[in-house]
């Protein structure tokens, strides 16, 4: 019987190129770390095209929320690639060498795939089974089409973690009663408050997208029905009002928000800006909150770059909660969802296996080329000898039927060599078969070297 023997670790090592994942995460990077090296979406295309600048980065794509800052590039060599990379994140981020590689986490080929599929499904979140990082990840993909540093290997990679993501939500229970960073958030200020509810608790919200959409969602789930909007602009803050009728929505805008943060006893802020927009200074002239809340204001910053100061945490009436202070309610939650987590892992191994056979089957591209081109080689020099050794006994119209006769000989030569190193990437197996006629066909006809 025929055995198959395939050593996919040594195929592995002769690949010319590589898919490296190097971030840094909410698991094992401060807040303060990931902030600097945040890229916000109006400068990604620049930021990848930097790093495909580099000589030896094909392409590029990152995924940065306020929970990661993931660079994923498909590099011509691991070591060079990998300090490439390392020196593009010290000057995007002002972060000096050893500071940045004592949080760093690097990833290669198999590791870096199904990590991010991982990622996608909501296994690697602070609350398993979140949703929102599904969205972040379409929202690279979409971000990528048509962009050059966004190649064929990451848009395929990217594409493979959306499938195994919708998959993973639609066929286990890891999404059920699952939330996101910003009802986790509302959850921990409410076990935090000393009643445990917020009612009659006075909370702001800063910014009016996604996050803040939630948590006006979760908030109002916990019977919290007054809330102050502030944004940049008021049709934005309006069309969130307009979704939750149920909801005393005030709203206004952002140079009014320290004069209203002084009325407040609990402060979301999920804003885009750049630089903090509330500090210990601010906090010295606003007044003491009451007995409801334990005579302290709560700051609760789910913004990535962090929209409060860190002095904030210095003032003895406030309390400064971040993204890493999820945490403690996701160590609460994991029991829940390890069961589903398990089904998952399970389905996201299947779509693993998918991508890399489809990618496998992309590196016989280059020996189909190498073949096709030596037995044209071969075929012109030949046919030069004929004709030379012919003369001008022949018309052009017999000249051209023998250059015919001759393509269609090698042509018909060449359809089972072909036909045996295409595969459309579908199945595994087929894909190790023709990895295995490609390996073959390279030593019998010596195409290592042809050009």
């Amino acid at each position: 019987m025929f055995s198959l023997c395939f050593n996919r670790t040594a195929y592995e090592s002769e690949r010319k190129s590589s898919i490296l994942t190097v971030g840094l995460s909410i698991h094992d990077c401060p807040v303060e770390i990931r902030e600097k090296m945040a890229v916000p979406a109006e400068a990604w295309n620049e930021a990848v095209a930097e790093l495909t600048a580099l000589p030896h980065i094909e392409e590029a794509g990152i995924l940065s929320t306020c929970n990661r800052m993931e660079v994923y590039v498909v590099a011509l060599s691991y070591e060079r690639g990998l300090r490439e990379v390392e020196e593009w994140m010290v000057k995007h981020s002002g972060v000096d060498i050893d500071r940045l590689r004592e949080n760093l986490f690097v990833l290669k080929d198999r590791e870096s795939t199904a990590h991010l599929l991982r990622v996608s499904g909501g296994l690697d979140s602070v609350v398993m089974g979140e949703g929102q990082i599904l969205a972040q990840v379409k929202t690279v993909f979409q971000m990528g089409e048509g962009v050059p540093a966004f190649g064929r290997h990451l848009t395929g990679l990217f594409k493979a973690a959306i499938t195994a993501g919708k998959r993973v939500r639609s066929e286990t229970s890891i999404a059920s009663g699952a939330v996101s960073v910003s009802s986790a958030a509302a959850e921990l200020v409410q076990m935090k408050l000393p009643t445990q509810s917020f009612e009659g608790v006075k909370v702001l919200i800063v910014g009016a997208g996604t996050m803040s959409k939630l948590l006006v969602k979760h908030l109002a789930s916990k019977r919290c029905t007054e809330m102050t909007i502030v944004n940049r602009t008021r049709p934005r803050a309006e069309a969130l009002a307009e979704e939750f009728p149920e909801v005393n929505m005030r709203i206004e805008l952002m140079d009014q928000f320290l004069s209203l943060a002084g009325e407040h006893d609990v402060i979301f802020t999920a804003s885009s800006a750049v630089e903090p927009i509330i500090s210990k200074k601010d906090l010295a002239s606003m007044s003491q909150c009451g007995e409801l809340v334990g005579g302290k204001r709560r700051l609760v910053d789910i913004a990535v770059p962090r929209n409060v100061d860190a002095d904030c945490g210095e003032d003895v009436n406030t309390l400064v909660y971040n993204v890493d202070d999820l945490k403690e309610l996701a160590e609460i939650n994991k029991g829940k969802r390890e069961a589903a987590a398990k089904e998952a892992e399970s389905l996201l191994l299947e779509e693993q296996r998918n991508f890399e056979a489809w990618r496998d089957s992309l590196e016989t591209v280059p020996t189909i080329k190498r073949l096709r081109q030596k037995a044209e080689n071969i075929r012109a020099a030949e046919l030069d000898k004929a004709l030379t050794k012919i003369g001008d006994g022949m018309s052009n119209k017999q000249k051209k039927a023998v250059e015919e006769l001759s393509r269609g000989i090698i042509n018909k030569l060449l359809h089972g060599p072909m036909a045996a190193l295409r595969s459309d990437g579908s199945d595994p197996m087929e894909v190790t078969m023709t990895l295995v006629n490609m390996h073959a066909l390279e030593r019998m006809f010596d195409l290592r070297n042809v050009k």
